[in-house]
């Protein structure tokens, strides 16, 4: 009898990311978004008055949405500035890959033709002493799983 393999579920603190061709690997506080969904399309057939038939439609991506610390040299910025003024308005494919806690790749997310859509830093308040956050949205062409 073949044991069966376990299947932890992976933890949500081990990543990186890569982003095209800015340099070496990116680290950040959070990355969320990794979404998909089908347009469900309602169909009603002529003389069927009991059901309404669900067909598939077109399928939506949501944005990647990466938080990290800022810089004086953010990249992202910089290439969200790029777009801005229209002198570089350059789309990346991107990983962002899932380790597991001995930080051995074990998956990974990649995205196609991503371009910054949304910079935003977090707001400056001198009654706290926290660090500046930045956040870039990424919107792209659809995500897979390897």
């Amino acid at each position: 009898m073949a044991t069966a393999q376990r299947k932890d579920p992976l933890p949500s603190f081990c990543f990186r990311v890569k982003i095209g061709s800015m340099p070496g690997d990116l680290f950040f506080k959070s990355v969320s978004g990794l979404k998909f969904e089908t347009e469900v399309v309602p169909v009603r057939e002529g003389g069927a008055n009991d059901t309404t038939f669900m067909l598939p439609g077109s399928t939506k991506w949501g944005p990647i949405i990466l938080k990290q610390g800022f810089t004086k040299g953010s990249e992202l910025l910089k290439w969200r500035q790029a777009w801005v003024r229209g002198d570089g308005m350059t789309r990346h494919n991107g990983r962002i890959v899932q380790l597991d806690t001995s930080l051995k790749e074990i998956g990974a997310w990649s995205f196609v033709r991503g371009w910054p859509s949304k910079w935003e830093v977090a707001e400056y308040d001198a009654q706290k002493s926290e660090l500046a956050i930045e956040t870039l949205e990424i919107t792209h062409e659809g995500i897979t799983w390897a």
